[in-house]
Order: structure tokens, then sequence, then C-alpha cells
């Protein structure tokens, strides 16, 4: 086992300081007296940090509580506030064919955002990096702010990371993702950049404003196109030795299941195969390029029977996936995540009455709330736990 860290006065300082931030950053004006009953810092340890974080920039004070709230007897209490805009973070979500950027403030508010299209396997990793920088800017200008005052960016790829932030490119389309991303936005930026397996960070998103939002053991199954998976083990990222922690290559092997295509994939396939038969149906009413999940959704929803075949097999797939997570992982939740999530809710009871013929460890199941933005407000969550840890390194810069 490695040793110890020792508990220098410089850690404490560091670790103090974090715990403030983060109790401030989810409340309004607080007195000495809350920050103590949240952190559990004594007094003069608190009133010790509150002034420092308020020297650096980070927090203000505002007036005290007498002038606040009227007259009381004894000492004014003093009160503090997080200041939400001394600095932005980035979240970024680096798919294969789109790039999204999100601006958050320190309180985890969206201040600004962009999305643009992009094919990852059309041109090299400077072209991508170029691309992911300006996608960056549009994001910020949307916000009204600038490089400057950016704290720190994490960024989700579709590739395993591991635990020091690498890509682990063993597959060809893994390669696509290792882009050199993080010493380029230094170099030009002067960014910090986290890198982060994409269904990793859906499940720190879904954890802090979704459906899993306070259970410690708990694996999120992004389900769009393909599948993959991010591991919350006792509230903690589970990556494993080479970052492929969560990665559902395995099931290939599974009866029933055989590969990782995703519920949106399925669905629009199984759609363009029954169209191409005579069977009737409502979906050939809609006369698209291509039926989608939600049309396959919304005609099930109407009663079509073509319709509601497609969501069976898709339900008994899916209790399947979910099935040899429970049986592997033994989660309290699982969690399908993703832009299909806005309509995979109709798949929530049939996949739980089918759990008990796949597992005898059958996990609660959910969708989250979070649609297609689940990665990158995991991005930003991550973002603002390096900025929290970092606080006392972290220079701010004035608008």
């Amino acid at each position: 086992m490695p040793e110890p860290v020792p508990a220098t006065p410089q850690l404490l300082r560091r670790v103090s300081a974090g715990a403030v931030l983060e109790f401030m950053r989810t409340t309004a004006a607080v007195t000495v007296t809350d920050v103590m009953a949240a952190t559990g810092l004594t007094r003069a340890t608190t009133i010790a940090v509150c002034e420092d974080l308020v020297r650096r920039g980070w927090i203000l004070e505002l007036e005290n509580q007498r002038e606040f709230g009227g007259y009381q007897k004894g000492r004014p209490a003093r009160r503090f506030e997080l200041d939400g805009r001394a600095g932005v973070v980035l979240g970024m979500d680096i798919g294969y064919s789109k790039v999204t950027v999100v601006v958050s403030d320190l309180r985890g508010m969206t201040l600004g955002r962009s999305s643009r299209p992009f094919q990852a396997g059309d041109v090299g990793s400077k072209e991508r990096i170029a691309f992911i920088d300006g996608v960056a800017m549009a994001a910020l200008q949307s916000a009204g702010t600038g490089p400057e005052q950016v704290l720190a960016v994490c960024a989700g790829v579709a590739a395993p990371v591991d635990r020091h932030g690498d890509v682990v490119a063993t597959q060809k389309f893994w390669g696509l993702f290792d882009l050199g991303l993080r010493p380029a936005l230094k170099e030009t930026r002067g960014w910090t950049v986290l890198l982060e397996n994409d269904a990793n960070l859906a499940t720190l998103g879904d954890r802090w404003q979704g459906a899993a939002a306070g259970v410690d053991d708990v694996v999120v199954i992004l389900a769009s196109e393909r599948l993959g998976s991010g591991i919350l083990e006792g509230g903690r990222l589970v990556h494993g030795s080479r970052g492929s922690a969560g990665e559902l290559a395995y099931l290939n092997l599974v009866e029933g299941v055989g590969d990782t295509y995703g519920i949106a994939h399925l669905a629009r396939t199984w759609a363009a195969e029954a169209l191409a038969t005579d069977t009737p149906t409502a979906l050939r009413d809609l006369r698209p390029a291509r039926v989608e999940a939600e049309q396959v959704f919304a005609a099930a929803s109407q009663g079509d029977s073509v319709a509601l075949g497609i969501l069976d097999r898709l339900a008994d797939r899916m209790a399947r996936v979910v099935g040899t997570v429970a049986t592997m992982l033994n989660p309290e939740l699982v969690v399908i995540g993703g832009g299909v999530a806005d309509s995979a809710d109709v798949l929530l009871a049939p996949i739980s009455e089918r759990l008990h013929e796949f597992t005898a460890t059958p996990a609660r199941v959910a969708v989250s709330p979070l649609g297609d933005s689940i990665v990158t407000v995991g991005a930003v969550r991550c973002a603002l736990d390096y900025v929290e840890r970092n606080s006392l390194d972290l220079e701010l810069r004035t608008p």
C-alpha cells in the first residue's frame, strides 16, 4: 500500500478551503456558524479560511447580520457569500460527430453553450483541436465572458481514460480521441484541461443533478447509439487499471444481446426492417428519411403493433444488459441516460419486470432527466471539483 500523505498545514488549508467553497456553492449568504456546522471546522479555522478566500477573491464579505436583520444583542455575525462570477469553468462533450461546450459559473449555473456538428474521421488532430477551440470560444462569447476567466476545463471523450487522465487508445476508433488536447489548450489558452470518459462524466452528472442524486452505488448506461457505462462505487468513480471499467464490449458474448448497439440505433434499425415488409404500421404514414426512436415510442403509445413489438424487443434486450451489470457490480441503481432517455421511460416497467429472469440481485432502474446534456453536466461537475480542490493555487482575474 502507498504511504499516507502527511497532513501538513498547507494540505489542511487546501482541504479546508475546498470544503468551505463546496458548501458555499450550494448556499446564499452564510455566517461563520453556518460554515462551521456544514464543514466541521473550528471557529478560528473557519474565520481564517473565509478571510483568506475573501483576500483571494473567491468569496465576498457582506454587511453584518445586525445591519441585515435588525437589532440583535451581542457581537454581530459576519456574513459571507461565494462570488459565483469570480471565474468560469468549461464542460465539453467531444463526440465523433458533434462537439458541445457549456460555460458555467462557480455555482454550476449555465451561462452559455455552443454545439456544432463534426466528423472526427475526416481531419487530423490539429484541425479537430482548432475546431474544439472554436466551439469553446463561441460558448464563451454566448456567456458574455472571455478565455482569461476560465479556471478549468473538463472534456468527455468516447474512449477509455485512465485515472491519470490519459486516453487509452487500444482500438482505432478510440485513437480518434487521443488528440493531445490538454497540452494544446494549455499552450494556446493557458487552460488546465481534464480528460475523462464520457460515460464516467455522465455518471457524475446524473449523481449531481439527475436520478442518481444522493446514491453512492450506481451505474449509468449511455444508451443512445452505443452502450457504455460509468460506475460509481461508494461515491467514487471506478476506472480500472487502464480506464476500461464500465466498457460493455462483453455484451457481444451475452445471449439475447450480442453487440453494444444502443436503444436509438436499434429502434431505428428495427423500424426500417418492419417498413421493408408489408406489415401494416402507423410508422409508414410518417414517410421520413428514417424513423427515429422517439417516433417509435410515440407510435407505441398510440397502440401501433409494430412499434409495440419493437419496444418489447428493446425491453428484453435492456433487461439482459441491466441484469449482467446488476450481477457483476451489484449497484443500488442503474440509470439509462443519453439523448434517448427523453423517451425511454416507457421501457422502465417492462425492464424492471423482467430483471428477475437475468439476475438474482436486481437493481432499481431509472431514466436520467438530463437528456443529451448529461455528459456536459458531469464535465462541469468535474471541473468545479478541480477548482474547489485547488482554489489556493488558482489565480482569479477580474473581468
